[in-house]
């Protein structure tokens, strides 16, 4: 997926473990990658979006269905096919998704995950810090997870898909909390980093009260 992973666990017993995630993680590459032609996603983005729920890999339908899912609540400032009609990229939320998979793979241990900066406590309690001006620094306990959608470290990446253009605010960076889901924590914080810290507010309270932003 183009980025690191890490796996921090408090008991070296859980350290083989870290092979079961990084099975996940190959896994979710594989299928859901946007720059391998032979990828599954490659292969459904001519399909209707009903056909691609009703053809893709089961394991993988629940990335796409809250894709969609994500698409419709915002209006489509957050699309998976904001390359084109006959393009699907869940770039925006399969980092979070493989978090998922892989905590649901190891069962509740004291680990860990980190994605690409996506972070996943599979059990206990685990101090993190905020990137950005403040510092700030957040305590993520049992099944809780963050994501982070800034432009600090790679420059101009965020697409707003309503307008096919680069993002242009004066949002540093935001990182959203989840009490359950990392995939959910990954595609709002893309949105959130979209509509900047009034609508996403706004957003967030409308349609995932049970998360919430730190933004810089």
């Amino acid at each position: 997926m183009g980025t690191t992973a890490a796996f921090l666990c408090r008991d070296a017993a859980d350290l083989p473990l870290a092979q079961n995630v990084m099975s996940v993680f190959r896994e979710v590459e594989r299928l859901l990658n946007a720059h391998n032609q032979e990828s599954e996603l490659s292969r459904l983005a001519l399909l209707a979006d009903e056909e691609v729920l009703a053809s893709c890999d089961a394991r993988m339908r629940p990335c796409y269905e809250v894709a969609f899912r994500l698409m419709r609540e915002s209006d489509g400032a957050f699309n998976p096919r904001w390359r084109g009609p006959a393009t699907l990229d869940l770039g925006g939320i399969a980092k979070g998704f493989a978090l998922d998979l892989a905590a649901e793979a190891i069962g509740e241990r004291d680990v860990l995950l980190d994605l690409g900066g996506n972070l996943k406590a599979c059990g206990g309690e685990w101090k993190i810090g905020v990137y950005g001006e403040s510092g700030e620094v957040r305590r993520l306990g049992r099944a809780e997870a963050c994501a982070t959608s800034g432009e600090y470290a790679r420059g101009k990446h965020i697409y707003d898909a309503r307008t096919g253009c680069a993002v242009t605010n004066d949002v540093f960076s935001v990182t959203v909390v989840h009490p359950r889901s990392a995939m959910l924590a990954d595609g709002l914080s893309t949105i959130l980093f979209i509509l900047g810290p009034d609508k996403g507010d706004a957003f967030l309270r409308t349609n995932h009260p049970e998360a919430f932003a730190l933004w810089q």
